[in-house]
């Protein structure tokens, strides 16, 4: 866990809801391929806390996938919020959302963004939402 990013995760949560699974783990490592870990995990509609990635079914929920940077949205969140919605897939949930979590947008990579269907939020440092730039925000 960061301490810069995992508050920021948890102040975007508590506006979303459902059950938090922080770091879950989208990949283990294995001898051809590290471990991919996720900053969050949100199951829609479950109950209001945070869990351990082992003791709750991803499988028919619709989950919020977050990936959170303390900074501006550059091209390594992007494509983590990109290629985090592929890597959940084989966990069968009922739908996906992804979000990029940042601290200040970026004008020429959120259209691409909306493109591949992730959603930025900007989530200031004082805890509020910032103003939406070009993709959809939350908040």
């Amino acid at each position: 866990m960061s301490k810069k990013e995992t508050p920021l995760t948890r102040r975007y949560w508590k506006t979303v809801g459902g059950t938090l699974i922080e770091e879950f783990p989208a990949v283990r490592a294995g001898p051809e391929n590290g471990p991919r870990l996720l900053d969050g995990v949100i199951i829609l509609g479950g109950p209001f806390e945070i869990q351990p990635a082992d003791s709750v079914e991803i499988m028919g929920k619709d989950i919020v996938l977050v990936q959170t940077k303390a900074s501006r949205l550059g091209m390594y969140l992007l494509g983590q919020a990109v290629f985090s919605r592929r890597l959940m897939e084989p966990f069968k949930p009922a739908s996906i959302r992804s979000v990029a979590l940042c601290t200040k947008g970026d004008a020429v990579l959120e259209p691409l963004a909306k493109e591949y269907g992730v959603e930025v939020v900007v989530l200031s440092v004082a805890g509020q939402f910032a103003p939406s730039g070009v993709a959809g925000r939350s908040g």
